[in-house]
């Protein structure tokens, strides 16, 4: 507004100018009239004229000077704003427009390819440039190495660090879930439903031996004790990025954790073992069941290997196994005294050996102490965790249990 202003002023400045310019021509002509002819008198006069017109176009001139020095500017302005626009927004001929510095997820799928990797990471705004990326995966050699799985990238990065964590594997958890150990089927299906919105319900539908025993072999014990998949879904964290979100998907990885955690022990010769010692026959299923009911005694220390001869001794001695772990599997939470009395088949104060199938999915710890116990005499033990107090007795004779026992009642007394 003070520019349009300034301009009016000048402008009537500039006809003042002119007008007093043209006066001062028009009133010096008479002077001359006497000694000019008629035609030098109309060229003078049109010649006084004209340097009115001429001084009226040259101030007219000046007056557009700012004018067209703002318009430059201007455009100046908006020339470095597209140029820092252009920088801040991905927009090239290979992607969409998409800000950079952005955190975004990126899931690549089981089996993709370097093309397909490249339109994933184009369409999230990871890249922008295909060739760029091409090359680099070229010169980090890395087109079979690249990993399927769940990302944590930030828009418009560096290429290279992008091709090196498609190297490195997934770094993202935003399809992951951990089962701890020790759960049983129905949490596990619980943990999956909240984690990847599969319902529980179709999750332990899927969850039958039979489903599977074509290709887990092993699974045949577990098809004629119940069908059950419990004890075999192995306690881990999953990351299910790239990968199919089914319940027979999420089954099927629980069950390959199982293979390579196992592949590492000599099953039978371990099982070979523990008859020379113990007396005591065990098939590959027997040793997943009683593994579960060690997950349930042990709390910390020796105590796994520990609780595994403990029982050791008593099945070969014919003893009950006597544990309250058996029938919280079926109470599903604390075992009463009246507990202790229902006849069950995982009530193993009424029943000798072990229980028809393993009571949760066991920890490899556990399976470990299964497989090697320790070489003891122990044929009792009294574990007790409750706030700050803290016992843990093993004894060999029933009388020294029961010392361990009024220990613990004259110590929590107050």
């Amino acid at each position: 507004m003070a520019e349009t202003k300034e301009g009016s002023h000048m402008a009537n400045s500039t006809q003042e100018a002119g007008s007093a310019s043209s006066n001062r021509t028009q009133g010096a002509v008479p002077m001359v009239q006497t000694t000019v002819s008629s035609h030098s008198m109309r060229t003078t006069r049109r010649a006084a004229k004209n340097v009115g017109k001429h001084n009226r176009r040259r101030r007219r001139s000046q007056h557009h000077v700012p004018v067209i020095a703002f318009v430059i500017v201007a455009m100046a302005v908006m020339g470095a704003f597209t140029y820092w626009m252009t920088h801040q927004v991905l927009d090239t001929d290979n992607g969409p427009g998409i800000q950079a510095g952005l955190e975004v997820n990126v899931n690549i799928p089981d089996g993709a390819g370097g093309g397909e990797i490249s339109e994933i990471l184009l369409e999230a705004g990871v890249i922008n440039d295909s060739a760029e990326f091409f090359k680099e995966v070229r010169n980090l050699d890395a087109e079979t190495s690249m990993k399927s799985g769940s990302y944590s990238f930030v828009t418009g990065g560096n290429v290279r660090e992008v091709v090196r964590q498609l190297v490195e594997g997934p770094n993202s958890m935003a399809d992951a879930f951990t089962i701890p150990e020790g759960y049983t089927v129905a949490q596990t299906a619980n943990v999956v439903e909240q984690s990847l919105g599969i319902a529980a319900d179709d999750f332990l539908a899927q969850a039958k031996a039979s489903n599977y025993i074509n290709d887990y072999p092993f699974l045949s014990a577990a098809v004629d004790a119940g069908d059950t998949l419990e004890g075999f879904l192995f306690p881990k964290t999953y990351d299910m990025g790239g990968k199919q979100k089914t319940a027979d998907a999420v089954i099927r990885a629980m069950l390959d954790q199982y293979v390579t955690e196992m592949s590492a022990y000599d099953t039978s010769a371990a099982r070979q073992a523990i008859y020379d010692r113990y007396g005591v026959e065990m098939s590959d299923y027997d040793i997943v069941i009683l593994a579960s009911i060690i997950e349930k005694e042990a709390f910390s220390g020796d105590d796994w290997v520990n609780v595994a001869s403990t029982f050791y001794n008593r099945l070969g001695e014919w003893m009950p196994l006597q544990s309250d772990a058996t029938m919280g599997y079926i109470t599903g939470g604390a075992v009463t005294p009246d507990d202790l009395e229902v006849e069950s088949p995982y009530n193993t104060y009424l029943n000798y050996g072990l229980t028809p199938t393993p009571i949760c999915n066991p920890s490899l710890k556990s399976l470990e102490a299964a497989l090697y116990p320790a070489d003891t005499n122990y044929h009792f033990f009294l574990i007790v965790e409750e706030g700050d107090y803290s016992y843990h007795a093993f004894s060999d004779t029933y009388e020294q249990h029961l010392e361990a026992i009024n220990k613990v009642d004259a110590e929590t007394a107050s």
